[in-house]
């Protein structure tokens, strides 16, 4: 059986952060956020790693990547473009952005036929999240049947402000329901809120949320292409419209042709949401290294 893949999304640059954080430092020796990602599904059984960037920054990934991942994992480079027309779509629509995250992995259709993986290249998800992940993929994923890693929300904040985060309902059989996106979610006096039209409303800290760590088969493609032409077609007016991972779970869940289940883990997420997080992250990597999670040379 063929191992899964891992589609780590890094084609985005965070205006808020200011730089392309993705390739930042923030280990001992200057290790990514995504080498301790690499390095987690590597141990955890994923045979190939896919990078999702733009085609401009592939040299720099290459130079980065390549020296340290040579015959240890196979590598793979997927370019998000704003290309539409190998998708039949035939305007030419002005875009800043790529068109987000489901977009993204719709790029990868010609390149992954195995089981995959999706995450977010600036977030810190845990050994745990991977291994779960990968014997899901190995054992339980089907053409109808994916997955979605749920972290608690207490354990996904940041200390410097607001975090926008998928907030998830689960049914009895521990399958994704729904996701709300909470755009202002924050910590007070020991509690966690979101608040919405000016009110707040308190959440548990144990409540799951989506991190965009995603489980699919290959089968999610060509469905993904198909909602990706209707939302282009819907939003060629709104430059800054996206489309997201969310959506097609959604579309999945409401039509019955796929479930999700919700893997449960008690990883502490970190990533860096703001440019004062980065100190945070240094200094969470370093604790991980002296408690012997990771090795003080990651490679």
């Amino acid at each position: 059986m063929k191992k899964p893949t891992l589609l780590i999304l890094a084609a985005g640059m965070a205006s808020r952060y200011g730089s392309m954080k993705q390739i930042d430092g923030f280990g001992p020796n200057g290790e990514t956020i995504i080498d301790y990602s690499i390095y987690d599904a590597i141990n955890a059984g994923f045979g190939k790693i896919s990078f999702i960037i733009r085609e401009e920054f592939a040299e720099n990934f290459k130079a980065i990547f390549e020296p340290k991942l040579k015959g240890k994992v196979e590598t793979d480079y997927v370019f998000q473009t704003f290309d539409l027309k190998k998708y039949g779509i035939d305007k030419d629509i002005y875009r800043e952005k790529p068109w987000g995250t489901g977009h993204a992995i719709l790029e990868a259709k010609n390149q992954i036929h195995e089981p995959f993986c999706v995450i977010n290249a600036d977030d810190y998800y845990g050994f745990e999240a991977f291994e779960k992940m990968v014997q899901f993929l190995n054992n339980e994923s089907a053409e109808d049947k994916y997955c979605m890693v749920g972290y608690k929300i207490g354990n996904t904040l940041s200390e410097n402000g607001a975090v926008s985060r998928g907030v998830c309902q689960t049914n009895d059989n521990e399958e994704l329901a729904a996701i709300n996106e909470r755009t202002k979610v924050f910590p007070e006096n020991g509690k966690i809120y979101y608040e919405e039209n000016d009110e707040k409303v308190e959440l548990p800290a144990s409540t799951p949320v989506s991190m965009n760590f995603w489980g699919f088969t290959p089968s999610v493609f060509p469905i993904t292409e198909k909602l990706f032409k209707q939302f282009v077609e819907d939003n060629q007016d709104k430059p800054k419209a996206e489309f997201f991972i969310p959506l097609i779970a959604d579309h999945l869940i409401k039509s019955k042709e796929a479930s999700f289940k919700v893997i449960p883990t008690d990883e502490k997420w970190f990533g860096v949401t703001y440019k004062e997080d980065k100190p945070i992250v240094q200094e969470s990597i370093n604790k991980l290294v002296e408690t012997g999670v990771y090795p003080s040379k990651l490679w």
